[in-house]
């Protein structure tokens, strides 16, 4: 059935030791006996039952031959040694929770990252680089059936691929998971493998022009966004070092030959918080820190930066450094990558300059005199103007007694010193926020090339389930969207599946799996009047609306009504 050489050492982090696993599968095994008990430190170990009584078993744990006494409903089977290590889970006997974890655990102990389950990948990330996405791996998974290679990443790639080809349909590929799972790594393997598998064959004259300047051909395109998306999109939380802020659909393009004809980019909910505010130990986005690595000194003049990330405040409320981040190469990499994207020297230095002038918004200082707000020194304002290219009076008047509009008419505002800090943020997130939004819409333009697009197939990275000591409301949204992917999930591979079973008049007895959510997510999303978000959205349009309104109004609609609400 394989198709490869177990020998080959590109499979030696892919494929099991054949030999190794034959000793394992022809073990002694007692099915009635042997099954799997609940630990509070190994989650799961393997046991013997000696001996029933009612409700309560006893068995002898076999790695210690330690004697316990456990609940009848506790146990879990135990599938046959021939399982052992098996690349495809759906084909277990028993497919219980301790089978799953077993054999993920026992693969990746073996340096197996990947296993199947059905039309599955589960990647289990080994937190190293692992020589398995070269070129020459590439072309072994080329045009291969699934089962008969080992699993990989490249194997869903090349199906999808495949698909689109023989079915002429769009394909999508869902990379899910908790944060610092793996994901972004993933969606970047995913789609080098469509820029190399599918790169358009014969040099255009396009393509010898790129080479010969600095702007680089569309696979290289393509791959290149990541340093930028990452530099801006990405920063250190608690869970992982390289955290997705935002979430990404990367649509590649192919023409009716299969070849790569363009793409584009998608993004989702950058989390703006982040621009001025983070955890203790978490960063803000990898941009800032790069920027002040003195990598590159000429933009320290051009910024009008100190090379320091500490003497600015909405950097510096985290940590400043991260262990396996190189902030130095990193820049010089996004630096290369905007070039290769063709961005002009313009382009790419009015990015930096908005970065810069954000550095500066957070050290702007006000005073109070009365009712009024003041300005306590203008140097940092004067930054801020000079590297946006607006007017620095024009500016603090904006921000200390700005214009509103009152019926037809524009009148003018006092404002309070916490007011105007307030603003000052607000005006920080929502630049950096808009210069995100711009850099996808000019990615985009470089990666359409004009050429005829018949078929996509769809990259999905959204950012990872996280829970924090401190959850801020984009937080929410992101928890709430994975649980949304999470309910889709389950209602394609699980009801529908039943839902076929029944067709099929197979007697079968219905599951429920999982959906115990979505009462939550209804909670969270219901249309109309009672939703949190509804309530939220209409909170917004209130002018004296505020935190305690917003709560007042949660709690008299669903505090002791809806079961997933519970008050403080």
């Amino acid at each position: 059935m394989s198709s490869y050489d177990p020998n080959d050492p590109d499979f030696q982090y892919l494929a099991v030791d054949r030999k190794k696993m034959m000793k394992e599968q022809t073990q002694a095994f007692d099915g009635k006996k042997a099954c799997w008990v609940p630990d509070e430190k190994d989650m799961f170990l393997p046991a013997e039952i000696t001996s029933s009584k009612g409700d309560d078993i006893t068995v002898k744990i076999t790695t210690t031959n330690e004697s316990r006494t456990v609940k009848k409903d506790s146990i879990q089977q135990m599938n046959p040694p021939k399982y052992e290590k098996i690349e495809d889970m759906a084909n277990m006997t028993y497919l219980n929770e301790a089978s799953v974890l077993h054999n993920l655990k026992s693969r990746y102990t073996a340096g197996l990252i990947y296993t199947y389950s059905g039309l599955f990948c589960v990647a289990v990330n080994p937190y190293r680089r692992l020589p398995i996405y070269t070129m020459s791996v590439i072309s072994k998974y080329r045009g291969k059936r699934k089962m008969e290679m080992p699993p990989h990443l490249f194997a869903i790639a090349d199906n999808a691929y495949q698909s689109m080809v023989q079915e002429r349909e769009n394909q999508s590929v869902l990379i899910t998971g908790e944060s610092g799972a793996g994901k972004t790594e993933n969606t970047k393997k995913v789609i080098m493998y469509f820029a190399q598998v599918a790169a358009m064959g014969h040099k255009s004259a396009e393509e010898e022009e790129a080479n010969n300047s600095k702007k680089g051909t569309l696979e290289d395109q393509i791959v290149q966004c990541n340093p930028v998306l990452e530099a801006y999109g990405n920063a250190k939380t608690t869970r992982n070092n390289n955290s997705s802020r935002f979430g990404k659909f990367i649509r590649i393009h192919f023409g009716t030959q299969g070849k790569i004809s363009g793409a584009d980019i998608e993004q989702y909910l950058l989390e703006k918080s982040r621009v001025t505010f983070q955890q203790p130990a978490e960063r803000n986005y990898h941009i800032f820190y790069q920027l002040l690595s003195n990598a590159i000194p000429e933009y320290n003049e051009k910024l009008l930066v100190n090379p320091d990330p500490a003497l600015y405040s909405f950097i510096n409320q985290g940590c400043l450094t991260v262990d396996n981040i190189d902030d130095v190469q990193e820049m010089k990499d996004t630096d290369v990558a905007f070039d290769v994207l063709g961005f002009s020297t313009e382009e790419k230095h009015g990015v930096f300059k908005c970065t810069g002038a954000i550095l500066h918004f957070g050290e702007m200082k006000f005073k109070q005199r009365g009712e009024q707000a003041e300005s306590d020194g203008n140097a940092e304002a004067e930054k801020v103007a000079f590297l946006l290219g607006i007017n620095s009076g024009d500016m603090m008047k904006g921000l200390i007694k700005p214009k509103i509009k009152v019926g037809t008419e524009f009148v003018t505002q006092g404002r309070t010193k916490v007011q105007v800090v307030n603003s000052v943020g607000a005006l920080a997130k929502s630049l950096y926020d808009r210069m995100f939004k711009w850099m996808v819409v000019r990615l985009n333009k470089t990666l359409d090339t004009k050429a005829k697009r018949q078929f996509f197939i769809g990259v999905l990275d959204i950012a990872g389930f996280e829970i924090f000591d401190f959850n801020s409301f984009e937080q929410l949204c992101i928890n709430y969207t994975n649980e949304r992917l999470q309910q889709f999930f389950n209602h394609h591979m699980f009801v529908l599946e039943q839902e076929e079973y029944k067709k099929e008049g197979i007697d079968w007895e219905f599951i429920d799996f999982g959906m115990d959510l979505q009462a939550c997510v209804d909670l969270i999303e219901k249309v109309g009047p009672m939703g949190i978000l509804s309530i939220l959205e209409e909170e917004c349009m209130f002018p004296k609306a505020d935190d305690k309104s917003f709560m007042d109004k949660l709690y008299s609609n669903h505090l002791g009504k809806s079961p997933n609400f519970v008050g403080e």
